[in-house]
């Protein structure tokens, strides 16, 4: 199996450290790929970024599909603000799992109120605005440490004991299970769980768990409804990679 790892920042040293953890998750039978943003935020904070990352993936989406032999056999969006998801699942021959959508799928399975934690406060109104456009914002409960994914992802020694009180906090909120959301925070669920008296889900976890299931599945690609592949549309000024692929190339 062959899955493709994309990420909407631009900071490939980002990338490069989920694949390395996504790689013994998912087994020796599993070859993880890489793609990273060419162009937008080195890590998303805001909501321009993440419009412009949506850009982003599908170019990158479109640049690994033009460069490779054959199309992966699922792909996973490593953003947990997942943009251009449903873009991405329009256009790609393959299933796509989303990090944060598939994070709160797995968690609804585990409890009924789910506490999200992720760092920048600038998540919090952004990350309520997508879970509520996917249905599940009345289950949420969204915290953030004042880093920024980038700033933990550099001193993740520095960022646990935070991480481990802002997931208390959102236990005493109300939180039957928690998701620690971010490329910047992938691996840090394991430090903090005996902490923590709910079950504690690392984003990049979960999205590398839905992202394999899919491929298994191997459904067919939809030739109606919305996520249809799209006709033909004349573009310009995109990559040629991502014109083409737009062109239906």
């Amino acid at each position: 199996m062959r899955l493709l790892l994309l990420n909407a920042n631009t900071d490939a040293a980002i990338t490069a450290r989920m694949a390395a953890l996504a790689a013994p998750m998912a087994g020796d039978s599993v070859t993880i790929e890489q793609a990273t943003a060419r162009f937008g935020a080195r890590y998303i904070t805001t909501r321009a970024a993440a419009t412009i990352a949506a850009h982003a993936t599908l170019d990158a989406f479109a640049a690994h599909l033009a460069s490779a032999a054959a199309p992966p056999d699922a792909v996973l969006l490593a953003c947990f603000g997942d943009p251009g998801l449903a873009a991405l699942r329009e256009l790609a021959p393959v299933p796509v799992a989303g990090m944060a959508e598939a994070s709160l799928l797995a968690a609804a399975s585990l409890g009924g109120r789910i506490g999200v934690l992720t760092g920048g406060e600038r998540w919090v109104p952004m990350l309520g605005e997508y879970f509520a456009a996917i249905g599940l914002g009345g289950r949420t409960i969204i915290r953030a440490v004042p880093q920024t994914g980038a700033e933990i992802a550099a001193d993740p020694d520095g960022a646990v004991a935070g991480l481990a009180r802002e997931a208390s906090a959102l236990v005493e909120d109300g939180a039957e299970v928690v998701i620690l959301g971010g490329a910047g925070l992938a691996g840090l669920s394991g430090r903090i769980a005996a902490r923590v008296p709910v079950p504690v889900l690392d984003s990049l976890a979960a999205g590398l768990s839905q992202a394999m299931m899919l491929a298994r599945l191997g459904p067919s690609a939809p030739s109606a409804g919305s996520y249809a592949a799209p006709p033909p549309s004349p573009v310009t000024g995109l990559s040629d990679a991502l014109s083409r692929l737009l062109a239906g190339g």
